[in-house]
């Protein structure tokens, strides 16, 4: 072994150690306090008890059928609002100071963004089957196989966007108003364009066009139907190519944000 590769497996080596340490770092707050996870439910659980009947009422389909499609989409929204916000906790730790104080510690800087963004795998595995676990009693059925896909997928896209909402932050350093801004700006075409909470299908023209490019759009049909059980149907092959496309792009928009950040 050269001394070039030798050198280059120390790094990869400190990489992924500097990155479980700063995964475990994140994941101790959660662990301390799991009522700020249970409380995040709220929001879900009050869509999924308001807004499902209504859509119920609406459509004249069975209650089984419409949870069936309806809390896929509320899966996908735990994600989008969750990792979504979560560069606002980089900011507060950028306006305390305790960010600056991990720049200067012995840490491979790429550590600090990915570390963080795999720590929002554990919150959104753990409210994603309280979910499902809730609506199962009402009528939503369980495919083991795509329950399991699905939550990696989730986890997949989770990550990706909260590498972007890191990104974010770092932008918007000590501009917490404009953070908000840009976030909020985001997130409701997002949400309203991608058919998690209605269907598009009656929708104008223009918004199936937009939609057909979103890529939130194509994990929502993915889960529906990896939920569905129909495991080999192409929104799934496309919401995983859309989740990956997202991690990759968030994670190297990331860590070049937390390379340069000083």
């Amino acid at each position: 072994m050269t001394a070039s590769t030798a050198h280059q497996t120390a790094v990869r080596g400190n990489a992924a150690r500097d990155t479980w340490h700063v995964l475990t770092r994140e994941l101790k707050p959660v662990v301390r306090d799991p009522f700020t996870l249970i409380f995040s439910l709220v929001q879900p659980l009050v869509f999924l008890g308001l807004f499902a009947p209504l859509l119920i009422g609406s459509s004249g389909a069975p209650a089984s059928e419409t949870l069936q499609w309806f809390v896929p989409g509320v899966l996908v929204m735990i994600v989008l609002f969750g990792t979504g916000a979560t560069g606002s906790n980089l900011q507060y730790e950028m306006m305390t100071g305790s960010h600056e104080r991990t720049l200067v510690a012995p840490l491979v800087r790429s550590s600090l963004l990915v570390g963080r963004a795999l720590k929002e795998i554990v919150p959104i595995l753990v409210q994603a089957l309280l979910i499902v676990l809730i609506a199962w009693p009402f009528g939503f059925s369980i495919n083991p196989a795509g329950l399991v896909i699905g939550l990696a997928l989730l986890a997949v896209f989770g990550v990706g966007l909260g590498s972007l909402s890191y990104a974010l932050a770092l932008a918007t350093k000590d501009r917490e108003w404009l953070f908000w801004g840009v976030q909020q700006t985001l997130i409701f075409p997002l949400l309203i364009l991608s058919g998690m909470l209605l269907p598009l299908d009656a929708a104008p023209s223009w918004m199936r066009v937009v939609a057909a490019v979103n890529p939130i759009n194509w994990v929502v049909q993915g889960e529906r139907a990896l939920f569905a059980g129909e495991l080999g149907a192409a929104p799934v092959a496309w919401g995983w190519v859309s989740a990956l496309a997202l991690a990759a792009v968030g994670l190297i928009v990331g860590i070049r944000a937390m390379r340069r950040s000083h």
